[in-house]
């Protein structure tokens, strides 16, 4: 599945994936079903800490972030494959509550720099730590299938 910018395009045609076994479907139903299973703990949890699941996912994306501290609104939207007038509401939302802050952006006067404030920190601690938990819990369920055949090159 690729990211067209419009959409996710599903790649390979049904014939050009080959016919798929009982076993394929297997796989892909204990699949599908341990990452519900996963998502679902994730929203419990994430609630229970008081934010709803996007706000949680946008603090991750901050605290995740790889080489610093903060993101662009746009390497946000990048990150959550939202839409950036999206982001920037979350964003809103989540400055409204003291969970981020922002701040213009050194080199770039368009863009602007998100940052998780000390108590954004607090709140992502205690559900992060939960997440933890349950994946290594589930680490047998949500290993993606291994197939027989490789798959066919990309055209």
């Amino acid at each position: 599945m690729r990211d067209t910018g419009e959409g996710f395009d599903v790649g390979e045609s049904a014939a050009e994936a080959g016919a798929l076994t009982e076993q394929d479907f297997g796989a892909l139903a204990r699949f599908r079903f341990g990452i519900r299973s996963y998502l679902r703990f994730s929203e419990e949890a994430v609630r229970s800490a008081g934010l709803a699941p996007q706000q949680y996912q946008l603090l991750l994306a901050l605290k995740g972030f790889p080489g610093r501290d903060w993101a662009t609104v746009q390497e946000l939207a990048d990150r959550l494959l939202l839409r950036h007038h999206s982001v920037v509401g979350l964003v809103s939302r989540a400055q409204t509550q003291r969970l981020v802050r922002r701040s213009a952006h050194p080199t770039d006067g368009r863009a602007v720099r998100v940052t998780l404030t000390p108590e954004g920190e607090r709140v992502l601690a205690r559900p992060s730590a939960l997440h933890r938990g349950e994946l290594r819990r589930m680490h047998t369920v949500l290993i993606p299938p291994i197939w027989d055949t490789p798959p066919a090159p990309e055209t």
